[in-house]
């Protein structure tokens, strides 16, 4: 009850603040962290209080069900439900990632091919809206258009100040499988075989993502939930998770490490800041090897551009920052990453399985129409993040630009967490525009939040 009591409070002082933002100004969440990689105009109205609506309101392990507040970081999440032996259906990669965040913004993990999305597990939300007013959004009701258009709305719909979840059972391990491939057309025929048949060689698969270091060597990792666990690998300190994936055929984590087994050095990019040198390492603590330290040093380098004034003064090229992750239908992923190794050149790259997930019962998956994957489509995301030289004659972002249109050709979407150069009407065909309209009219008649292609694109 003091928590529910405690949630109305922070919900009343959220409406407060909204309501002190004057018109015509932007309206931003007043946080911490964040997780986009999409630098914004600067603006000087102060954010919206959430700073009462980041717990875990309730944990029911009878129902497999979390009462969880918007700004509640997977982190904290995930400390609450393994003591029950649960987790969500989907926990994305990064400590610091927030359940509205995860829902409005798309995110994805080794779960993924077949509990789909974060949001395909929201049970039922409720969202500030444009208008000032709180709505409880369900897939059936008066509702059901702003439950279906909130995912990848990116905020401009609405903020989720509580969100109901469902939840799955976890071993107190995870035994993983580091399987080798030399064709990428074998690592696709061994996710569809997975996919299929929740099965590789006689073994459940309950997790699968992978790693392509170059096209002639791509491994696929295979998990499978146990309670009764070998000796346990430990990635938090000298060791480094990715490295493994090329010397260890199997390998074994406790559940909670094996979450945030990328986490720890930000998959690879720690490496950026000097992180896996092994003096450096040793002197770097352990508590700051994290996602959002390393999130902090990139919003510094963005703000005052040190390397880049050193770079310059060195007389190097320019760089252009190529950080996304995209889904391909799963036929054209090979196709896809034989070009991109060819044009883009960088690795590793995360690849993680999706599929939107199937009902329980009979009938199809249902769709999404910000982001229009298509049921019953076995995807492919393919993640990648650093920088490129910009070549002589090319214009900053243009790299970007290639990667947008060969994502297209190959029949798939990408996320919008990081730069996006999209004109409005392919942006609009491709995230929804015409419903996003009607559902942002309705809640959001006077169109006091930011548009969702001005977020995407406009960085605003």
């Amino acid at each position: 009850m003091r928590a529910q009591r405690d949630h109305e409070l922070a919900v009343d002082a959220l409406r407060r603040s909204y309501a002190a933002v004057p018109a015509g100004q932007p309206v931003r969440l007043a946080k911490r962290t964040s997780n986009l990689f999409r630098p914004r105009s600067a603006t000087g109205v102060p954010g919206l209080d959430v700073s009462g609506l980041d717990g875990v309101l309730s944990v029911d392990p009878v129902t497999r069900t979390a009462e969880v507040q918007g700004m509640c970081t997977y982190e904290d999440l995930v400390d609450a439900t393994l003591p029950h032996g649960l987790m969500p259906l989907v926990v994305p990669q990064l400590r610091t990632i927030t359940l509205g965040g995860a829902v409005t913004g798309l995110g994805i993990e080794s779960t993924s091919f077949r509990n789909g999305l974060p949001h395909e597990s929201v049970v039922e939300l409720d969202v500030l809206t444009g208008a000032g007013e709180v709505v409880t959004a369900r897939p059936d009701g008066p509702q059901a258009d702003l439950f279906a258009a909130f995912p990848n709305s990116l905020g401009s719909l609405g903020y989720a100040t509580r969100l109901r979840i469902e939840l799955q059972p976890v071993g107190r391990a995870v035994a993983l499988r580091n399987i080798r491939f030399t064709r990428l057309e074998e690592l696709t025929d061994a996710v569809a075989e997975v996919t299929a048949k929740g099965e590789w060689e006689g073994r459940p698969v309950d997790a699968m993502d992978g790693v392509m270091f170059s096209p002639g060597e791509s491994y696929l990792v295979l998990g499978s939930f146990t309670d009764e666990p070998e000796r346990l690998s430990d990635y938090t300190d000298q060791d480094i998770y990715y490295r493994s994936l090329r010397r260890r055929v199997r390998d074994t984590l406790g559940t909670y490490d094996y979450l945030w087994r990328w986490d720890t050095d930000w998959f690879w990019c720690s490496a950026a800041f000097g992180a896996q040198h092994p003096v450096v390492r040793r002197l770097w603590p352990a508590r700051w090897r994290r996602s959002d330290v390393y999130h902090r040093l990139v919003r510094l380098e963005h703000r005052h551009q040190v390397a880049a004034r050193v770079d310059r003064w060195r007389g190097r090229p320019a760089r252009e920052r190529v950080v996304q992750d995209v889904e391909i239908p799963l036929d054209g992923t090979a196709d896809f990453l034989r070009w991109f190794d060819r044009n883009v050149g960088m690795t590793p790259v995360w690849l993680c399985p999706l599929r939107l997930r199937e009902p329980a019962g009979p009938g199809s998956a249902r769709a999404w129409p910000l982001y229009p994957l298509r049921p019953g489509v076995t995807y492919l995301n393919i993640g990648f993040w650093g920088t490129v030289e910009v070549v002589d004659g090319a214009a900053d972002g243009d790299v970007n630009r290639s990667i947008e249109r060969a994502v297209s050709e190959f029949g798939g979407h990408k996320s919008l967490y990081s730069d996006a150069y999209y004109d409005r009407a392919a942006f609009d065909q491709l995230y929804g525009g015409e419903t996003w309209r009607v559902v942002k009219d309705r809640y959001d008649p006077d169109h006091r939040l930011t548009g969702l292609y001005e977020k995407a694109v406009a960085r605003k």
